[in-house]
């Protein structure tokens, strides 16, 4: 839920080139940085009318800035997913598990829903455009477009503009490789289930590495990057390597420690759409992929 009543600002016009947090502590006589960090997360500062949270935006001499020292009662809140960073073109967000990140029919309760929802509450004039997707049981980083131009440009030069995509998969039994790479094709049946090859099938070509991190318990915590995004890929891929990813109902061999399909999209980076920045977005580990390989004994003896 949103406060309906507009925050008191202040109105400051930028002299010299300077990134916005120094420049936010500056402005309220030297506030501590912590402070300032509180400030933009909680909406509280716009550049030019929009709401601008990022740390080392960099500010331009002319440009209008607007603090406000109130603390927003309520802040942006949804059990779905959390506002990562956003700016005027583009916004970055953790989606939860349980939600489609788009509709597959018309009026389906998507994250897109959820964002259309906050923009229309926070009386910007924008709509969510998707441009990439996660599974409804995958959680992790998704980035939406704002504004046609950033939708259009994301969509016809992705694999130009991400850099790197990386997932953690907390997966069935005890990998022996430290790392490696899977590369197949893969190719839908009839009954929509992915299939893999290690040859040419008429399929899609796919290629992802992966790390292990962590094994213990009978589990192993494995780090993906992705060269390629095939539908499915990272779920089949580990199927291959006879350690498919735990809560997997498709492609799993029953494994379910933690009541959840434990694949989590944790590393994002790609170039801004509109100013060519380079972004870099990262979060932890879910808590329950983690828990699995707490000592069982320990955990007995308590």
């Amino acid at each position: 839920m949103f406060n309906p009543r507009k925050p008191k600002y202040t109105f400051f016009k930028v002299r010299e080139a300077m990134e916005l947090l120094p420049y936010v502590m500056q402005c309220l006589d030297g506030i501590s940085r912590s402070k300032a960090k509180a400030i933009l997360a909680g909406g509280g500062v716009r550049v030019d009318k929009k709401n601008v949270s990022q740390h080392d935006f960099l500010l331009q001499p002319g440009m209008m800035v607007e603090i406000s020292k109130q603390k927003p009662r309520t802040q942006f809140q949804s059990k779905f997913l959390k506002i990562v960073y956003e700016d005027a073109q583009i916004i970055v967000i953790e989606k939860n598990i349980g939600i489609l990140s788009m509709a597959s029919t018309q009026g389906q309760f998507c994250v897109k829903t959820v964002l259309d929802e906050y923009f229309r509450k926070s009386r910007q004039k924008c709509t969510a455009h998707v441009v990439h997707r996660l599974d409804r049981d995958t959680s992790g980083l998704l980035v939406y477009a704002k504004t046609i131009e950033a939708e259009q440009i994301l969509e016809h030069n992705w694999r130009q503009i991400v850099t790197d995509r990386r997932y953690y998969a907390l997966a069935s039994g005890e990998m022996q490789q430290k790392k490696g790479v899977v590369e197949s094709w893969l190719k839908d049946n009839k009954a929509y289930v992915t299939y893999s090859s290690p040859t040419d099938n008429g399929g899609k070509y796919a290629l992802t590495h992966f790390r292990t991190l962590r094994t213990g318990n009978g589990y192993s915590l494995v780090e993906l990057k992705l060269e390629t995004g095939r539908k499915n890929q990272i779920r089949v891929h580990l199927q291959d390597l006879g350690h498919p990813v735990c809560g997997d109902i498709k492609y799993g061999d029953g494994d379910d420690p933690v009541g959840r399909l434990c694949l989590h999209a944790y590393r994002l980076d790609f170039y801004h759409p509109i100013t060519n920045e380079p972004l870099h977005f990262e979060t932890p580990t879910p808590k329950s992929f983690l828990s699995v390989f707490k000592d069982k004994k320990k955990k007995a003896d308590e």
